[in-house]
């Protein structure tokens, strides 16, 4: 099952258990069995604390769970974690296995002391690069508390629980049964959400703070270049994000960040957020700001009631999906209006969906999921596509794909429970025509995150911040980098130089407003 250069590795990694684990298989006579007997017997063999039986009780076959000998395995694999979910795999077992995890003191206390029974089971696919983010924290989460279960669930081996539990995006989360959440979650928004008196207490710890000298808010390439140029100066530096990492994120694959020829989303933030650490940076995670306040200490206030003051500012708010704003879209979210084609396409296979947007992210969409679901027709409001000609080439040479131009969509159709039609407008003839379907992607560009700077910040018609050649704002100590702004092309690696520009150029503003007149 596993190559000689996987075996070593993870031979490697198998010896830092402090203690022996079990591998718990309950399996069948499907091939799917055998290929999950395959990989157990092969990672049992790499040490000799690791053992093997095949005698579980499962309902859901193949799986298997991870456990110590003569206690009930809390970790369980309904699926062969194989692509994204490898390292979710080895986590789990050194984890369970004693090793301690990378994350912070307070994490690991907050996990311990959760009260009561907490049942996690987590849809997932393979081919989505969000999902082991939830499969790993809830992992955790059980491999510390005694009253936490972990389950994974591959989506496409086990169609049936998806059609009955009628999910239609992944990673979907149920805790005890009910839907827990879908998309990518924290380990510390998951503790949040159980935790409810999280939110009070961080909201008084923020309020202790004291002024700092720049405050970035947002965290993304932009913010973390800011906050990172910022506390190399030696001032003191905070960064402020709702999430880190932002849209890159839920960014697959980034083949054009110079220097590096191939990397994802995750792997990337991964990086920006370790090399933020390594300075003297105060992180303030999972809070979202709702109002900026000028002054001479500029005042940032937040959604949970505290507020953050800091002499100078670098807004980094980055961007989000623009939504189609038609009837249904909000009502079947995750229920087959999907904006990520990579995560939730192998949710479709053999179905019939619609990409909506012609531009490159339409097309790259389209022609990904015309190899997984049975049929897709995309639709472009121009006259004709704006994709790469290589994409509009490949994409015709598909069988499975129609394209239809001068289409703008105007009502999504459910039954109340999925995603079943969406109605068009044909703009030549003005008639509305009706496409039967089971999933609708969503990839028609970019909204600025700036809705709550309106009475304050000098933005564009479009909701971008004005800024001039050095990121200054209208406000006077407020800087802007990234895509939230109007620099005109929105990449990785000018959001990063948009953030070290406005970085220098708001610590260039501390020494001219602190000199002496």
């Amino acid at each position: 099952m596993l190559d000689s250069n996987i075996k070593a590795q993870l031979a490697a990694y198998l010896e830092k258990l402090q203690h022996p684990i079990e591998l718990v298989a309950s399996l069948d006579d499907s091939a799917k069995a055998r290929e999950m007997r395959g990989l157990l017997t092969d990672i049992a063999g790499l040490s000799p604390k690791v053992g093997l039986r095949e005698n579980g009780k499962a309902a859901l076959r193949p799986s298997f769970a991870i456990g110590q000998p003569g206690e009930a395995p809390r970790i369980t694999f309904a699926g062969i974690p194989m692509g994204h979910e490898f390292t979710s795999l080895v986590l789990a077992l050194l984890q369970t296995g004693g090793h301690p995890p990378k994350v912070d003191a307070a994490v690991v206390e907050a996990i311990k002391a959760l009260p009561g029974k907490f049942d996690f089971e987590t849809f997932i696919s393979l081919s989505c690069h969000n999902c082991p983010d939830v499969v790993q924290a809830l992992n955790l989460m059980a491999a510390l508390n005694p009253g936490v279960t972990s389950t994974m669930i591959d989506g496409a081996m086990f169609q049936g629980e998806v059609e009955r539990r009628r999910i239609m995006a992944v990673p979907t989360v149920f805790l005890n049964d009910a839907e827990f959440g879908a998309g990518r979650m924290t380990i510390e928004e998951i503790i949040a959400r159980l935790d409810t008196g999280a939110a009070a207490r961080d909201a008084e710890r923020i309020k202790t703070r004291e002024a700092f000298d720049l405050l970035v808010v947002g965290g993304g390439p932009a913010g973390a270049a800011a906050a990172i140029y910022a506390a190399r100066k030696g001032i003191r530096t905070g960064l402020l994000a709702e999430r880190f990492g932002g849209q890159v994120m839920d960014t697959l694959a980034i083949e054009n960040f110079i220097s590096v020829p191939a990397t994802d989303g995750p792997k990337l933030v991964r990086g920006l957020e370790e090399h933020v650490k390594d300075y003297d940076v105060d992180v303030i995670n999972l809070q979202r700001a709702s109002r900026l306040i000028p002054g001479e200490l500029v005042e940032i206030m937040l959604e949970n009631g505290a507020s953050l003051k800091s002499k100078s500012v670098v807004l980094a708010t980055g961007a989000r999906w623009r939504e189609m704003n038609v009837p249904g879209e909000q009502e079947y979210h995750g229920k087959g209006v999907a904006y990520c084609p990579h995560c939730d396409g192998p949710l479709f296979r053999g179905k019939r969906v619609a990409v909506i947007g012609g531009g490159n992210s339409g097309v790259e969409a389209a022609i990904d999921l015309a190899g997984i679901v049975g049929h897709v027709t995309l639709l472009e409001f121009d006259s004709q596509l704006r994709a790469d000609a290589v994409l509009q080439r490949k994409l015709s040479s598909l069988p499975n794909v129609a394209v239809i131009t001068r289409a703008l969509t105007t009502e999504v159709i459910g039954d109340g429970e999925k995603v079943r039609a969406l109605h068009y407008k044909d703009r030549d003839t003005d008639e509305t025509k009706r496409i039967d379907l089971d999933g609708i992607f969503v990839q028609i560009g970019l909204l600025p995150n700036t809705d709550w700077l309106k009475s304050t910040v000098e933005l564009s018609p479009r909701g971008e911040i004005e800024i001039d050649a050095r990121g200054q704002t209208s406000v006077p100590g407020v800087f802007a980098a990234g895509d939230c702004t109007t620099v005109p092309y929105k990449q990785i690696v000018i959001a990063m130089g948009a953030g070290a520009t406005a970085s220098l150029a708001a610590f260039d503003h501390l020494i001219r407003s602190s000199a002496p007149a």
